[in-house]
C-alpha cells in the first residue's frame, strides 16, 4: 500500500501562508489574522482538507505527482502542532495576555520558517518518538 502524500510547494504554500498571517498579527495587533492558518490547519488535520492546500494545487505548473512529495501523516502532525500554537495564540491574545500570544505564535512561525530551510521540528518530534517506541518494544 502506497501512502498517501503531498507536492512539496504546496507544504511550503501553507508554511508560508503561517508565516505571513503570524507577521500580520504581530504587526497589525489583530488576531483575527491567526483565524485563517488556524481553520486552513484544522480542517487539514481534521478534515484532511486544508483550504490554502487546494487553492494552490490550482497553480501547479506540472502535474502534481512530478514534484517532490511530502508525508500526508507527517503533515497532519505538523498541522496539529501549528493548531494547537496558532490557538493558543489566538486564545492568549483574546484573553489580553500578550506574552503568552507572542511566545505561542512565535514558536509556530518559527517552525515554519525552520521547516522552509530545510529542518522538520515536527518530523523530528515524529522521528524521536517512533524510536522510542521501538526502543520499549524491543528491550
Amino acid at each position: 500500500m502506497q501512502s498517501k502524500t503531498i507536492p512539496k510547494p504546496l507544504v511550503q504554500l501553507n508554511q508560508w501562508s503561517i508565516i505571513l498571517f503570524v507577521l500580520c498579527f504581530w504587526i497589525f495587533h489583530v488576531e483575527h489574522f491567526l483565524l485563517i492558518p488556524l481553520a486552513a490547519n484544522a480542517c487539514g488535520a481534521f478534515l484532511g482538507f486544508n483550504p490554502i492546500v487546494k487553492v494552490g494545487r490550482a497553480f501547479l505548473r506540472k502535474d502534481a505527482s512530478l514534484y517532490i512529495q511530502e508525508d500526508a501523516d507527517q503533515q497532519k502532525l505538523n498541522s496539529t502542532i501549528a493548531v494547537i500554537c496558532l490557538a493558543a495564540g489566538y486564545l492568549s491574545s483574546l484573553a489580553g495576555w500578550s506574552m503568552a500570544s507572542v511566545v505561542f505564535t512565535a514558536m509556530v512561525f518559527i517552525s515554519a520558517a525552520v521547516a522552509l530551510l530545510g529542518f522538520c521540528i515536527g518530523c523530528f518530534i515524529r522521528f524521536q518518538w517512533k524510536r522510542y517506541q521501538y526502543k520499549r518494544l524491543n528491550s
